[in-house]
């Protein structure tokens, strides 16, 4: 075979990288013959002749000496998948780092993949350097997932552990991730889950046979998450995390129980959580991503960067490399963009209930006779039953005291019903939290 050429369209901080290591030998066999970025005439550390540069991306997909288009423009519609939907219906093989994209597009890109015979790979798209793709897709192929756990977003990570090391509000240490660079001036994106969500439904795709769509995501962000939360934590030696959890539930017949299986509904949930310190995903701090497969025949947690110029581009030549290697092969059956034919994907569920746990919730309590009473009483009358108690007296004056309830295993309905009760009466002031504790 010859050797592999390659475009790349996008060449930020990531692309740059990729055509740096590229030039440098990173991977054998390839050669760069195609870049396409807004200013061509900005000076990125390296030189490539004039010709082979464009300003218009979509040029790369009609380009003959083209094999593999490398997407890192990002974004989930506009010139990101015009150019991936081109490339592939001229055959073209396509490396990407766009979770956005696939996590909207991915059925349809998948499908003209398959019709056109392509490899269509996303290593980078989640957990930046982390191989999750690749562990999961390959390493796992046999096993039997029954549940995914993950540490998804470096920037609510980095928030969340400042906050717990500093003891500073969620306000303050946003604007210092924003400072820092490690969030975006608008960090909707990261902090309410949303990038988390897109990440998951790619692995849920690939685990679980799901069709990839971030709105299936039960998804809930940080910005409720305050200082005080932390100090109720330590106490219960644990730490919050937002964490990223998907898990088969299947019904058995005897009891409306549910347990993890190979066959049923699928719940994909992002949401902030108490992570017990006996749990590995206690000690992922800062920018760090962390993923955990819990299986039939092993338990596998991977971590490491899961953002940044090298981390990301470190994936993408991985892909490359594979694509190069499948080339030289003379494989004819393509693999699977999420592990099988797009028509063995199924839809979901739609499946609002998530997984049973235990649940912490933090209540503003008015420091009066029978205001406890009235409080489990309520929980009580929802199913909810209390494991333990922890209050604080009430402080600077106020008439109010901050209490925590961990509660026994229940549904998260039946939490959600009470905590509308709760909020109805007059003993408890607005200022709620709860979260899942795993």
């Amino acid at each position: 075979m010859d050797s592999l050429k390659i475009g790349i369209a996008g060449v930020g901080t990531v692309g740059t990288c990729v055509v740096v290591k590229l030039l440098g030998g990173a991977v054998k066999d390839t050669t760069i013959t195609r870049l396409a970025a807004r200013d061509i005439n900005k000076d990125r550390g390296f030189k490539m002749p004039e010709s082979q540069w464009t300003q218009n991306a979509l040029d790369l997909a009609d380009e003959d000496d083209v094999d593999v288009l490398v997407e890192l423009i990002g974004g989930a519609d506009g010139t990101a998948l015009d150019l991936v939907r081109a490339a592939l219906a001229n055959k073209k093989h396509i490396v990407t780092a766009n979770k956005a994209l696939l996590a909207k597009h991915g059925v349809e890109l998948a499908e003209l993949a398959e019709k056109n015979n392509c490899i269509l790979k996303y290593e980078a798209a989640v957990a930046g350097g982390i191989p999750v793709i690749k562990a999961l897709s390959e390493g796992l192929a046999a096993n039997n997932i029954f549940r995914i756990n993950g540490i998804l977003n470096g920037t609510c990570n980095f928030i969340l552990t400042e906050m717990e090391t500093k003891g500073a509000g969620y306000e303050e240490t946003l604007s210092i991730a924003q400072e820092l660079g490690y969030a975006e001036d608008d960090p909707t994106f990261d902090v309410e889950g949303i990038d988390a969500a897109q990440k998951l439904s790619l692995l849920s795709a690939i685990a679980f046979g799901q069709k990839p769509n971030e709105n299936d995501v039960l998804t809930r962000g940080i910005s409720d998450v305050a200082a005080i939360d932390f100090e109720f934590a330590k106490g219960f030696e644990a730490v919050i995390r937002l964490i990223a959890r998907a898990e088969k539930k299947i019904k058995s017949e005897s009891s409306s129980a549910s347990i993890s299986g190979t066959s049923g509904e699928v719940v994909q949930v992002v949401e902030p959580c108490l992570v017990r310190k006996t749990s590995v995903l206690s000690g992922i701090s800062g920018v760090t991503n962390a993923v955990q497969f819990e299986t039939d025949m092993v338990d596998v947690i991977l971590q490491g960067p899961g953002a940044g110029g090298e981390a990301t581009a470190s994936a993408v030549l991985a892909d490359i490399a594979d694509l190069s290697q499948f080339m030289k092969s003379g494989m004819r059956v393509t693999p699977h963009v999420f592990g099988r034919s797009v028509s063995e994907l199924v839809a979901s569920q739609s499946e609002t209930e998530v997984m049973p746990s235990q649940w912490y919730i933090r209540l503003n309590l008015k420091d009066a006779p029978g205001s406890m009473a009235k409080v489990t009483s309520i929980l009580a009358e929802h199913d909810v039953s209390i494991e333990e108690a922890v209050q604080r007296g009430p402080q600077n004056g106020e008439d109010h005291r901050p209490v925590v309830f961990i509660t026994h295993k229940c549904e998260k309905s039946a939490i959600k019903n009470a905590l509308v009760a709760l909020e109805a009466i007059d003993v408890i002031a607005k200022d709620v939290n709860y979260m899942p504790v795993i």
